[in-house]
């Protein structure tokens, strides 16, 4: 697997916006369009790790999945929600950025600029 890669939604402003920003940089990630193609539960895993944050902090809480498959409950675990986002790509926050080993969440998309 490619160790510079974005996790992308092209139709979200922020990671249209932080591909760019990436790509001003003389960065150009292999684009992995999620929706498309979705990580797998390991993949999810080892983006956890590098990310450094359970499994929540990368769930989207305004998707209807969301409400739908119940995941508010707290005592819903890691596994389960990635679970649920492995099956359901939407609940996952983006843009995900990886480079040397790190993740960050692109939330302002200046933050990937943090891996560089």
């Amino acid at each position: 697997m490619n160790d510079t890669r974005l996790y992308h939604n092209p139709r979200c402003s922020k990671s249209r916006g932080t591909l760019e920003l990436l790509q001003q940089n003389g960065i150009n990630p292999q684009v992995i369009h999620y929706l498309d193609t979705p990580p797998t539960v390991d993949e999810l895993q080892e983006l956890l790790r590098m990310l450094g944050v359970p499994a929540r902090e990368l769930l989207r809480t305004g998707e209807t999945e969301y409400a739908e498959l119940g995941l508010a409950d707290p005592d819903k675990s890691d596994a389960e929600l990635i679970g649920a986002m492995a099956s359901h790509p939407r609940l996952i926050e983006r843009p995900v950025f990886v480079h040397g080993g790190r993740a960050v969440i692109g939330r302002p998309p200046e933050r990937v600029l943090e891996l560089l």
